[in-house]
């Protein structure tokens, strides 16, 4: 299978109670990006695409928290990772 080498994938991370926002804790492109997603599913972490939210993540630096303008964005993924787990 060939790598895409434009693909690009972001994680954030998010503790209730501890953190004020959620963080970028890796991005990557390419062969990174194929691990990050991998290692999600591998931790069974959900896997979400979000073109709008990805391009303006990946220019935050690793462990930066997302700015206010992209808290919208985060709030749609964090309420479907919460329904995903209301499932399990």
């Amino acid at each position: 299978m060939a790598e895409d080498k434009g693909k690009k994938a972001i994680a954030l991370k998010y503790e209730r109670g501890k953190d004020s926002a959620p963080r970028l804790v890796a991005k990557g492109k390419g062969y990174i990006a194929d691990k990050i997603v991998e290692l999600a599913k591998e931790h069974d972490v959900p896997v979400i695409e979000d073109e709008k939210l990805l391009s303006a993540a990946y220019n935050l630096d690793i462990y930066e928290e997302i700015p206010p303008e992209l808290y919208k964005a985060v709030a749609k993924v964090l309420v479907f990772v919460e329904k995903l787990k209301k499932r399990i």
